[in-house]
């Protein structure tokens, strides 16, 4: 918590960053709580972000609107934003891998910062930061803020009205997919929150797209893509191959089977399974987090998904 993380330089240091990138996008400005508006209150959250290996690369402190006190018509409006599917993911990776081509990485930092927000929204000043002297004002939002029910729409508007207006075409089934199509070349770009991943036949393009982003919103140029969604991918002259290890180990420990079997075929076709009577009981909440991590898994790993697919009818 607060207390604890106040005291450790890295997390001081990272709720300082994240002040920082707040102030620098103009997110709000400081005012007198108006008759009849109710302040939002804040919180922070802190996440140590690891690598394919499981390694520490840094110290992230989020600060996150309570968005579950937000009452809808008078905080919020319209939330839904779409993220791009896993097959999605997969397609792209299938099309670079057929035509040799390579996949960049990109992240947008601090992405929902940079929303514009219709409803008028106050909220609390943050712990460790409350302007002295002033303690008895809130925040007024001029932009969207992580936990804000609104905050993932807001920001899908703005990069979708981005990529418009670069002469981007939005896949009219995918709406997280955007294809720049020029004389010499192709740009295929697709968006989940705030990681994008880019390919085509190119390589100016591509330079021309990163200064692009990099002019309108603060990125961070992760380079080849080579982990994404948890999925790890190796870009190699023959091929492009991808794999969950790292997630598989995860849920064997979380789900306490680090010590078992592996065996050739998860599930024979044609065996009939039926409930154990005299069994003992299951969590239920338990059993469907196992199934959801498992039905994850089968992004990379379709041998799985008969098996998956037969456990899961008994959710």
């Amino acid at each position: 918590d607060f207390q604890e993380a106040i005291e450790k330089k890295t997390w001081r240091n990272a709720m300082d960053e994240e002040i920082k990138a707040i102030k620098k996008n103009d997110t709000w400005e400081l005012a007198s709580l108006p008759n009849g508006h109710k302040a939002i209150g804040v919180k922070w959250v802190y996440k140590a972000k690891k690598n394919s290996k499981g390694e520490v690369e840094r110290y992230k402190a989020r600060l996150v609107a309570k968005g579950y006190s937000q009452r809808a018509g008078i905080d919020y409006d319209e939330v839904f934003a779409p993220v791009a599917r896993l097959e999605t993911v997969r397609l792209i990776i299938l099309l670079a891998a057929q035509n040799k081509w390579k996949i960049h990485q990109m992240d947008v930092k601090s992405a929902f910062l940079n929303g514009d927000l219709e409803e008028e929204v106050y909220i609390e000043q943050p712990q460790g930061y409350i302007v002295k002297g002033e303690e008895d004002k809130v925040l007024r939002l001029k932009k969207a803020l992580y936990g804000l029910k609104q905050a993932p729409r807001a920001w899908n508007t703005r990069i979708d009205k981005y990529f418009k207006e670069k002469d981007f075409i939005k896949c009219p089934y995918e709406h997280a997919l955007y294809i720049k199509i020029q004389k010499d070349g192709i740009l295929i770009a697709c968006l989940y929150v705030d990681d994008l991943i880019f390919t085509g036949n190119n390589p100016s393009m591509f330079e021309e797209f990163k200064k692009e982003m990099t002019k309108e919103f603060e990125m961070t140029d992760i380079g080849l893509m080579s982990y994404y969604l948890g999925i790890e991918v190796k870009q190699e002259d023959n091929g492009i191959f991808i794999t969950q290890e790292g997630y598989a180990k995860e849920v064997h420990k979380k789900f306490k089977m680090d010590d078992s079997n592996p065996v050739t075929t998860p599930m024979e076709c044609g065996i009939k399974l039926s409930k154990n009577e005299e069994g003992e009981g299951v969590d239920p909440t338990t059993f469907k987090s196992l199934v959801g991590s498992l039905r994850y898994l089968t992004c990379t790993r379709p041998d799985i998904l008969y098996a998956v697919g037969v456990v899961s009818r008994y959710m």
